[in-house]
């Protein structure tokens, strides 16, 4: 798998901001609205949500974010360097119980989607720091260390490529610096 490292991010960041500038020219006085990142992971484009009801559909950049989540709590679920952090959430899932792993995939999901420039969302959940402290986030078992936050980047690259985004794809580049820029609020050891 390949490692991706800080200084990789900020030149795809570079990258990708100055093609974009390169390519918004307008020929009407009115420039374009410049694209965020969430329109690159799909936008507000609606598609049929696979997990719900037929017909109901969904956002294809949340749709592609939620996918990517919910790939990774499984990925995490399985990682032994930082699943201990989730018992409460494992062992309710092995009794059947989906409420807290839905309510984490929303969480996270809105979070990452309002962070890439959605509109229509918003994220209601604990700041960074709280969700990740034991004392105001009795759902987290322990506090997150630098190992963990790396372990938990590794995996979100895994949950990506379940979905079919490689860790070349620019997209995840800057969604890995947006995580990346958590660090400091999820490491609190």
């Amino acid at each position: 798998m390949k490692k991706i490292t800080f200084l990789s991010i900020v030149f795809s960041i570079l990258a990708v901001g100055t093609f974009m500038a390169s390519c918004s020219k307008s020929s009407s006085s009115t420039p374009a609205p410049k694209p965020t990142l969430y329109d690159s992971l799909g936008g507000t484009a609606m598609v049929q949500d696979p997990t719900a009801a037929s017909g109901t559909k969904i956002e294809a950049g949340r749709l592609l974010i939620r996918s990517i989540i919910d790939s990774t709590i499984f990925v995490i679920a399985g990682d032994s360097r930082i699943n201990g952090h989730f018992t409460v959430l494992l062992t309710e899932v092995g009794m059947n119980n989906l409420t807290g792993f839905e309510e984490l995939s929303k969480n996270l999901t809105d979070f990452v989607a309002v962070g890439t420039g959605a509109k229509d969302y918003t994220y209601g959940g604990l700041s960074m720091a709280n969700a990740h402290n034991p004392a105001t986030n009795p759902r987290m078992n322990g506090k997150a260390t630098n190992s963990d936050m790396d372990a938990f980047e590794a995996d979100l690259v895994t949950g990506a490529g379940k979905n079919g985004v490689t860790t070349s794809n620019q997209a995840l580049l800057s969604v890995a610096a947006i995580v990346e820029s958590l660090r400091s609020a999820v490491v609190q050891m």
